[in-house]
């Protein structure tokens, strides 16, 4: 029986579904209760550190059905801030190993979200907002103010930096980092990848009409946008192995009147599940400041819903202020979701997978450190 994992002696029956495993290609998920992709700020040169260690193999330790690593950069101008992780050499790929050895040896499924940030690079990691005037990370505080770009030389806002438009070289030069990324991930263990195609990075900003203004094959109509996204996926299913499930988030709405929809998302999926996708992580908006996004408990999950109501051959993820079993489990049992996905939860309680496994009257397996505390 593995940590976070109902044990079968002492379970209700039917159990809970968000204690049912699941199986992705050769991927075994103990739980559906995973812990979904956040940024750390916290290394150097995109090289992960013993921050990086203990926070993520706190939750392997705690039981998490799965773990995603933070956006990764797949380039080094991908990146988010100068302080976010990356994939884009092999030097990197020792210390994500290291993760990686340590959560399977708590039974722990892990993968690493791949991204690249688009025209919302070169900005300053989050422990600085408020303190600046803008988002900028200049060039003598490590940014590449110089070396942004995007679909479009549209700025997110004025507080970014105005990105140069992509040429085709530097799209498919991209899409390579992208496959040479999914290598590296193999390579250091991960069971899973997930393509980051949302929050206005830089598969979102083709995708979405708002920030892509180009009239070439890349642009213009739905098929066009959505050709930089579903090439790449297509070109690491071909690299990235077989057995091994491929994930995508998306911002399934941009919350913005003229903006990518959810009726996009559901063609999308659709598209992405005959790529070879096996799951659609949906988040929402994070690509135009006009957004309009109404915060409450489980906010995201209609995006969920809509996406596999409609496409019901596709495994979908849900998020969003989602923050205990049995809101997480009601989900899961209505039919909106697949898996559940938390963040914010998983920070102020490594602990969630055993707090949601007493809520629900589930027994699950503990390591045997912690054991003795369980009562």
């Amino acid at each position: 029986v593995r940590h976070g994992q109902a044990v079968s002696e002492s379970i209700p029956d039917p159990l809970p579904k968000l204690f049912q495993p699941l199986k992705i290609r050769n991927a075994r998920f103990k739980n559906r209760l995973w812990v979904s992709p956040m940024c750390m700020y916290s290394s150097a040169d995109g090289f992960t550190n013993d921050f990086h260690f203990m926070h993520y193999g706190q939750f392997a330790v705690r039981g998490a059905g799965g773990i995603v690593v933070e956006a990764t950069g797949v380039l080094p101008e991908g990146r988010i801030t100068p302080n976010c992780l990356g994939i884009w050499k092999d030097e990197h790929i020792p210390g994500l190993q290291h993760i990686v050895d340590y959560a399977h040896k708590f039974e722990t499924t892990i993968g690493i979200q791949i991204g690249h940030a688009g025209r919302k690079s070169s900005t300053i990691p989050l422990s600085q907002y408020g303190t600046r005037p803008t988002f900028k990370a200049e060039d003598s505080e490590g940014g590449w103010s110089e070396n942004v770009y995007g679909p479009s030389a549209i700025a997110y806002d004025d507080k970014h930096w105005t990105p140069k438009e992509m040429t085709i070289e530097q799209i498919e030069s991209v899409q390579q980092a992208f496959v040479d990324a999914a290598v590296r991930a193999d390579k250091a263990g991960f069971d899973f990848v997930e393509i980051h195609g949302a929050h206005g990075y830089l598969a979102h900003e083709f995708y979405s009409p708002l920030s892509n203004h180009r009239t070439d094959n890349y642009g213009g109509s739905f098929e066009n946008r959505i050709r930089f996204l579903i090439e790449t996926t297509r070109k690491i299913r071909q690299v990235w192995p077989a057995e091994k499930p491929l994930f995508v988030r998306v911002s399934a709405s941009d919350s913005v009147e003229g903006g990518w929809d959810i009726e996009d998302t559901i063609k999308l999926a659709r598209i992405l599940r005959d790529e070879g996708a096996d799951f659609i992580d949906c988040s929402s908006a994070g690509n135009d400041p006009r957004q309009k996004v109404a915060y409450a408990p489980g906010y995201q999950v209609p995006l969920a819903a809509a996406v596999k109501a409609a496409v019901p051959d596709i495994l979908v993820g849900a998020i969003g202020s989602i923050d205990n079993g049995k809101q997480a489990n009601e989900i899961l049992e209505q039919g909106k979701a697949d898996v559940i996905s938390a963040a914010r939860k998983f920070l102020r309680d490594p602990s969630f997978t055993f707090e949601a496994a007493k809520d629900l009257g589930v027994f699950v397996k503990w390591n045997d450190q912690y054991e003795r505390s369980r009562v």
